[in-house]
C-alpha cells in the first residue's frame, strides 16, 4: 500500500484517483475502519479513499494499525497533515483547549479534511464516509445539514448495528490487529490518548499507560498557562473544590497520592465532528 504525504499548503505528490466516489474520514480508529469496511464490501474499493489527517502525535500502535487496515480494506491510504501538532495549534491560536473548544481538531482533522474534500472531491459523485457509531446517529443529520449539498454516511448508523466491540472482534476476524490503546481500556484511539475533550479518567489512563506522553501534555500546559493565565484542560469537580481549575501538574499529584478522582468524567473525542 503506497501512503502520500500532503501538508498545507496541499502540495500533491503520487496520484489521486480521477474520480473519487468514497472518501472515507480515517481515522486509524476501530470506527472508521469498520465504516470504511462495510462501504468496500458493499460497493467495492474502486474510486475509494482513506483520508487519515495526521496530527503527528498519534500512538506509534496506530500508524502500524493504518497501513494494516489500509492494505485489508483494500483501498488507497492518504495522509494529510499541516506540520503541526495540536500543541502547536493551540500555542498558535494562544489558548488552552477543553471539552468545549476544540481548535486543534477543528483545525488539523475538520478544517484541512474539508480542504482535501473540495480540493479533489464532487459533490455530484461523492459520498463522504464517517465512523459515526449508532448511538449517535442524530450526528449526521447536522453534519449534512452543515455541509449541504456534499452527500455524507455512517455506515455504523445503518442496521444491522454493531457495537464497539464487535468492531475490535470483526478486526481481529480479519487478521488486523486494533490499535493496542484499545486492549488498554482507552474509550478512543486518537492523539495517543491524550485529548483536551478527554475526562479525568482517560487522562489518569493515560498517566498509567503513557507516563511520558502525559509528561509531555503536562509541560505543555504549564507553558501556556504562563501566556494565557489560569486555566486549564481539566476541571475540578469535587463539591469543595475553590476554583474549576485542576492543572494535569495537581490532577498527576492526586493520581499519585491515591486521592479520589472522578472515574465517571469519560469525556469524548469525535475529532471529525463540532462541538
Amino acid at each position: 500500500m503506497i501512503s502520500r504525504q500532503y501538508s498545507l499548503p496541499l502540495q500533491i505528490t503520487g496520484e489521486i484517483p480521477a474520480s473519487i466516489r468514497f472518501m472515507v474520514s480515517y481515522s486509524s480508529g476501530i470506527s472508521s475502519w469498520a465504516a470504511a469496511k462495510k462501504i468496500a464490501e458493499e460497493h467495492g474499493t474502486e474510486g475509494m479513499v482513506l483520508v487519515f489527517a495526521d496530527t503527528l502525535i498519534e500512538d506509534a500502535d496506530n500508524y502500524r494499525f493504518l497501513e494494516e487496515s489500509a492494505v485489508n480494506i483494500g483501498a488507497q491510504l492518504i495522509r494529510v497533515s499541516d506540520g503541526r501538532t495540536p500543541w502547536d495549534v493551540m500555542r498558535d491560536e494562544r489558548i488552552i483547549g477543553n471539552s468545549l473548544i476544540d481548535p486543534c481538531s477543528k483545525i488539523l482533522k475538520r478544517e484541512l479534511l474539508d480542504r482535501w474534500r473540495d480540493a479533489y472531491c464532487c459533490q455530484a459523485t461523492t459520498r463522504l464516509v464517517l465512523g459515526i457509531a449508532w448511538d449517535e446517529s442524530h450526528r449526521i443529520d447536522e453534519v449534512q445539514a452543515r455541509n449541504h449539498p456534499w452527500m455524507y454516511v455512517a455506515p455504523l448508523c445503518e442496521k444491522p448495528w454493531i457495537s464497539k466491540a464487535e468492531c475490535l472482534a470483526w478486526a481481529e476476524y480479519e487478521g488486523v490487529k486494533p490499535p493496542r490503546m484499545y486492549e488498554a481500556g482507552f474509550s478512543h484511539a486518537n492523539c495517543g490518548g491524550g485529548c483536551i475533550k478527554a475526562g479525568q479518567r482517560e487522562w489518569k489512563r493515560l498517566l498509567e499507560f503513557n507516563p511520558a506522553h502525559f509528561e509531555k501534555w503536562e509541560d505543555w500546559e504549564t507553558e501556556m498557562r504562563g501566556v494565557v493565565g489560569d486555566h486549564s484542560i481539566l476541571r475540578d469537580r469535587r463539591k469543595s473544590a475553590e476554583t474549576e481549575v485542576l492543572t494535569l501538574s495537581e490532577f498527576r499529584r492526586r493520581v499519585e497520592a491515591s486521592e479520589e478522582i472522578d472515574e465517571t468524567d469519560i469525556g469524548g473525542c469525535a475529532c471529525a465532528l463540532p462541538l
